[in-house]
């Protein structure tokens, strides 16, 4: 399936630039480039892309709001391909509740674009499949909070998260029905540097326990979830009885940093039968094996089922690999997770696929 692409940025440079090099690959038709939302409107309507590549500083009208314009009247899987200044990184998460379907942060020189391309590619590819009227349903409908009982012992517990693709809306989903006695929760997300803080200050002032961007050698305590910075890998440390994080720059795994395998791995060998692991939403591979880590260590582990996924890639592997111990809807998933939590798993238990 040949997969065509609309490119939408004022920059003429990156429209050259972008457009070379994804019709180099064999799988993706660049039918068109737009300077701004105006033409961009005309051609999707003519030419009916597969997917569209969307700037968000443009003249004319910005690229929120055509993206708001265009899920209301043509839904089409979009990609916000941006250079957002962390200060407008808030621009990019409003972009993701809209509808887009990833954010992916373009240099700041149009020559170092060829280095994005490789995940560009493979966004367009995965962005390609996403069923976009779900996606929306997704971002609208919120999840009935479930009946919490009291949780007891969860100093020593921890929840570990991982998503990708979609995965905004998801951990939302998932936190915001979270109590404020939920055990200490790790959580990686992908997603540049500099959106995972205004991500994890969004998410904060919508939930119950408290969301921040995690540093290096933050508590893992109850009440309290800590997101992977974008470019960081993320590891859980245990000193004792206490939980800690670290926090490194490191080349990426799985083509991703911070990486969902590097977190639950290190999950598997400091926490072991004291961890519950969700993986959510996501193209691609990461996290898969690591979930079946954890599931060999001891751990409860979830899998996100593919109706309520956006992109059922990570979750399918994990799936495939036998890491899942249980596959759930994404509303099932934050009451079972507090159900597992409090329960240990089977002495022994491995899991065999």
């Amino acid at each position: 399936m040949t997969i065509r692409v609309l490119v939408v940025d004022d920059s003429a440079l990156i429209r050259s630039v972008l457009s070379r090099a994804l019709s180099a690959e064999t799988d993706i038709d660049v039918i068109g480039a737009a300077p701004d939302p105006f033409v961009a409107r005309d051609m999707i309507i003519e030419r009916k892309p597969d997917v569209v590549l969307l700037d968000v500083e443009m003249p004319r009208m910005d690229g929120i709001t055509f993206l708001g314009k265009l899920m209301q009247y043509y839904p089409i899987p979009v990609i916000i391909v941006s250079s957002l200044t962390p200060a407008g990184s808030d621009l990019a998460l409003q972009a993701l509740k809209l509808g887009a379907v990833d954010v992916l942060c373009k240099p700041g020189a149009a020559y170092t674009l060829g280095n994005m391309v490789g995940e560009l590619v493979e966004t367009i590819r995965a962005a390609a499949r996403v069923n976009v009227r779900r996606h929306l349903s997704q971002n609208k409908i919120t999840p009935q909070a479930p009946k919490f009982t009291a949780l007891s012992d969860t100093t020593h517990k921890i929840l570990a998260i991982g998503a990708s693709t979609g995965g905004t809306v998801a951990l939302e989903k998932v936190l915001t029905v979270l109590p404020p006695g939920t055990p200490g929760t790790v959580i990686v997300q992908h997603m540049p540097a500099y959106f995972t803080k205004s991500f994890a200050e969004r998410l904060n002032t919508l939930c119950a326990i408290e969301v921040r961007e995690a540093v290096e050698g933050d508590s893992v305590v109850t009440g309290v979830a800590l997101i992977a910075p974008g470019g960081c890998h993320m590891m859980l440390r245990r000193d004792g009885a206490r939980y800690t994080v670290s926090v490194k720059q490191g080349p990426p795994v799985n083509r991703h940093c911070p990486s969902v395998d590097v977190l639950f791995n290190s999950v598997a060998r400091c926490a072991g039968r004291n961890a519950v692991a969700a993986i959510l939403t996501g193209m691609g591979a990461d996290g898969a094996k690591g979930l079946l880590t954890m599931r060999q260590a001891g751990a409860r582990t979830i899998a996100q089922d593919e109706e309520s996924c956006v992109v059922f890639g990570m979750p399918k592997v994990a799936i495939e690999l036998g890491g899942a111990e249980e596959v759930l809807t994404l509303a099932d998933i934050p009451q079972r997770m507090l159900e597992l939590v409090q329960q240990r798993a089977p002495v022994g238990r491995v899991a065999t696929g």
